[in-house]
């Protein structure tokens, strides 16, 4: 295969479908006198958080979503963050809760998680969430980054059914969601760790190679294989260029391998701030009924 066959799997028109779309609902919702609003938090200075962040403040920009925005330093105490997501989940113009995970090592992160309303949690951060997920219950929203995933390969056409799918990562953020999501979709499912024996060899059987464990470029060509649709959900400093970021693939190994593969960035990153936006607005329709 050479690189005139390879396709690059773009975020930027799925991102900017879904932003239409979520424009159009915000400002119905703003007509009959509902702005929706996001609660966001972030703690400490996490380059990656900072990326995030500040496309997540763009994106709700464009959307016609109302930012409350807190920023604690990381040696904030938890009791201040605690506080914090109390208050955002009794106020009623608050319809959605964020924050940035992984939290300081010192916070109790499942127990912050929990403050959160089921009905305000836009990113599954909670274990009622969580569990309706993988319950396959239809009922509270999905982790952003994997919802985009799927965006993607719905817009792209890319066939799931039956087909093999290695997901390279076991996250509770990522990597065990999207596995569910890939299994309702009817593919035949893979998940891979650290203590994966031979691991680019068990990539290399996959059909779709969904790379998401945060570390700079580990996918390398000898994970991959011709035909093979690669979405890379890493979003990692560049040790190559400082200040910049990058994937967990090597994007231009998969240029000359693989049939398909997302950027990084400009792939699922794109995506996954724009189903935050849609999931945000979907909160605040529930919250305005």
């Amino acid at each position: 295969m050479t690189m005139v066959d390879f396709k690059e799997l773009s975020g930027k028109p799925v991102a900017e479908k879904i932003m239409a779309e979520n424009l159009t609902r915000a400002e119905k919702l703003k007509a009959a006198g509902h702005t929706p609003t996001l609660a966001l938090f972030r703690v400490g200075e996490r380059p990656d958080d900072i990326f995030y962040e500040r496309s997540i403040l763009r994106h709700c920009e464009r959307a016609g979503v109302n930012v409350r925005q807190t920023l604690l330093p990381a040696e904030a105490p938890e009791q201040k963050l605690a506080g914090l997501l109390t208050a955002a989940a009794d106020d009623k113009t608050v319809d959605a809760i964020f924050f940035f995970s992984p939290l300081p090592k010192a916070y109790n992160e499942p127990a912050l998680r929990e403050l959160i309303p089921a009905a305000k949690d836009v990113d599954c951060l909670t274990r009622a969430s969580a569990a309706a997920l993988f319950c396959g219950e239809g009922s509270g929203f999905a982790p952003c980054t994997p919802a985009a995933v799927m965006a993607m390969l719905a817009h792209y056409e890319v066939p799931l059914a039956g087909r093999r799918a290695v997901v390279l990562g076991r996250s509770l953020v990522v990597g065990k969601p999207l596995a569910m999501l890939l299994l309702a979709a009817d593919a035949t499912v893979t998940i891979c760790h650290s203590k994966t024996h031979d691991l680019p060899a068990v990539c290399r059987e996959a059909d779709i190679l969904l790379a998401a464990v945060g570390r700079p470029r580990l996918v390398q060509g000898d994970f991959l294989a011709p035909g093979q649709v690669v979405i890379d959900v890493g979003v990692n400093d560049d040790p190559a260029n400082p200040g910049k970021m990058c994937g967990d693939v090597n994007y231009a190994a998969a240029q000359k391998i693989c049939a398909a593969a997302t950027p990084a960035p400009g792939g699922v990153g794109l995506v996954t701030t724009a189903i935050l936006c849609q999931h945000i607005i979907e909160a605040s329709e529930q919250n305005a009924k």
